[in-house]
């Protein structure tokens, strides 16, 4: 991973010499797995230095644990106000066996190492800066989390009753077409109706397909159906000639209803066909349309793990499915995308919406380094890719004991000279306006920080390849 001077200005690691002359100074304690070594709220009147294990630092935020950090061997807590006599911001405690340096008096210990103030001090400060900054941003999100449960909530119901309703609306104009057709017997024989019947079927399996044709053949066909009807004596051929196309009606279909049709029967035939053509595909819009909006408030809870424990094991390819939803509208202008997920890949231990919001921050840069436009497709991650347009592959699989996944496009690329600082909080290469330069560096944090794993990525011209390494256990 990329290195950046923010983290290690924010986390430095002690040498081992130093740490060594620190032994001597100060009283080894050792913490049992979950065994707390300060607690929030409590007076601040040590500092610490790990000499084994895992020390985690959180931050409680309302009902959530926010993980800060993890220090290993060699790096340092506490917290500057135990140079004022004040209280602890947050609460560390030992993940597996540890075991860590006590000084009881900061002072002296900067007293009697001298060489540690540069080294020490400036860590602390940036740190509670740091800290005070993660919090406002945690807090904007917690409301916008709220809003956005109101909303999914709110938005739920009717989406479902649209839904329904339109699937009930779809069976009885059904219903009513068959009883207008019958209801014109003076005119249709059973024959004909039958005919109408089949040609709507037909048409409307044509549509449900989706085959779209392209403008130019679509007004091709439109001037041949067109040029043939009036032939047969249809006077409204134009206006029933575009609907007819869309659903895959031409002459040889109408064949067997022209040879038994004529003049005005023909054309009153026609025009109930049309309409109910139009009517079925008007109400499959709307089923369509509530069906995406009830897709969404889903997508939506299940991102964002709404009513869920923060903690939980996770499917990795549920939560980019689900990102790819809330991106929809970035990708639906001719992006294509094609995932390549290993089916070996398990379930893990994870903090699912975090983790959604890392793939939301690596999926948009992709996106925006391809203009949003281009295929989402296999590539080659290790150098330029084959393909003619933008290319991103969205890939997972097992290494060793971790799940890799990996985004790679094939855009313009991260420029070499900005490369190692694209990490650091409030950096951005994009313009004024288009990004806050937080993306990463939370992404980072999650990755690195909360789950213990890490984030990787090389970058030329034409090839960009983000790793993500999560431990399974």
């Amino acid at each position: 991973m990329v290195s950046t001077q923010s983290e290690s200005i924010l986390f430095p690691t002690l040498a081992e010499d130093h740490l060594q002359k620190l032994i001597t100074c100060g009283l080894i304690v050792k913490l049992k797995p979950g065994e707390i070594l300060f607690q929030e709220g409590e007076n601040a009147d040590s500092f610490y230095v790990v000499l084994d294990g895992e020390i985690k630092i959180t931050k409680q935020l309302g009902a959530e644990e926010l993980v800060i950090t993890i220090h290993r061997r060699g790096e340092f807590t506490g917290d500057l106000s135990m140079l004022t006599g004040g209280i602890c911001s947050a609460t560390a405690s030992s993940i597996n066996t540890s075991s860590v340096i006590k000084f009881d008096d900061f002072k002296e210990l900067l007293k009697n190492c001298p060489d540690s103030i540069d080294l020490f001090i400036p860590a602390l400060a940036e740190r509670s800066k740091d800290l005070e900054i993660r919090l406002r941003q945690q807090e904007k999100l917690a409301a916008l989390g709220k809003l956005s449960a109101g909303l999914a909530h709110e938005l739920n119901n009717p989406a479902a009753a649209g839904r329904r309703a339109a699937k009930q609306l779809n069976s009885a104009i059904s219903n009513l077409q068959f009883q207008m057709l019958n209801l014109r017997g003076k005119h249709f024989s059973a024959e004909h109706r039958q005919l109408l019947k089949q040609l709507q079927a037909q048409a409307l399996i044509n549509i449900n397909k989706g085959l779209q044709l392209s403008p130019l053949e679509q007004s091709d066909r439109e001037d041949i159906l067109i040029d043939w009807l009036e032939e047969k004596g249809v006077n409204n051929s134009w206006e029933v000639a575009p609907t007819l196309v869309s659903g895959g009606i031409d002459k040889s279909c109408l064949e067997n209803l022209t040879q038994s049709m004529e003049g005005d029967i023909l054309s009153e035939a026609l025009l109930w066909l049309e309409a109910t053509l139009n009517m079925n595909g008007l109400v499959g819009e709307v089923e369509q349309s509530t069906s995406r909006i009830s897709d969404l408030v889903s997508a939506i809870k299940n991102y964002s793990y709404m009513d869920r424990a923060l903690l939980q094991e996770v499917d990795l390819h549920e939560g980019i499915d689900n990102t790819l939803k809330i991106l929809h509208h970035k990708l639906k202008y001719g992006v294509k995308v094609n995932q390549e997920y290993s089916a070996n890949v398990p379930k893990i231990s994870a903090y699912g919406s975090k983790l959604n919001q890392v793939w939301t921050n690596l999926i948009d840069n992709a996106i925006d380094a391809m203009d949003g436009k281009g295929e989402l497709t296999g590539g080659n991650a290790d150098g330029q890719s084959a393909y003619s347009t933008p290319v991103l592959t969205i890939r997972t699989s097992l290494e060793n004991n971790c799940v890799l996944v990996e985004i790679i496009d094939n855009g313009s690329g991260i420029p070499s000279e900005i490369q190692p600082r694209i990490f650091e909080p409030f950096y951005t290469s994009k313009e004024v306006g288009k990004g806050t330069g937080l993306g990463l560096d939370i992404s980072r944090r999650i990755i690195v920080q909360e789950h213990k794993g890490n984030i990787r990525f090389k970058s030329a011209p034409g090839c960009t390849n983000f790793q993500v390494r999560l431990p399974i256990n």
